[in-house]
């Protein structure tokens, strides 16, 4: 029978990006740890920003393309509680020895974590729209 982590692994499939050997370590969590859950939550991820949206009283929907990308970027800085939401649903996907390495440096890999689901959210904003 498989470990939790063995399982987590295979779900999530291998890294995105290369990995160097003179990559820094953030780089190299970046790449085998936080792109490929990302890429597996991503359903998910635009589910809750758009129920997040929803719950703001759906302006996000009246905005312009343009502001609605400010709106994406504005909201996950902002707003700690959605923040630590999304982070959730990251780090769950975190094996034990990747918790032991993200706890390490997480004020470094919180930024990165943020600052990839951003851009991965802007680059959908299409998909963002109510349905």
């Amino acid at each position: 029978m498989k470990t939790k982590d063995e399982a987590i692994l295979e779900i999530r499939g291998t890294s995105i990006g290369k990995i160097l050997d003179n990559s820094t370590s953030e780089e190299k969590f970046q790449n085998a740890t936080l792109r490929p859950i990302l890429k597996f939550q991503n359903d998910l991820f635009i589910e809750v920003f758009k129920n997040y949206a929803t719950k703001q009283k759906g302006t996000f929907y009246l905005l312009s393309p343009e502001k609605k990308l400010q709106y994406i970027e504005n909201s996950i800085q902002r707003d700690i509680k959605f923040r630590n939401s999304l982070k959730g649903i990251i780090i769950g996907l975190f094996t034990i020895s990747e918790y032991k390495e993200y706890i390490q440096n997480s004020s470094q890999l919180n930024k990165r974590m943020m600052n990839l689901l951003i851009e991965r959210l802007k680059n959908q904003v299409q998909l963002l729209e109510s349905n």
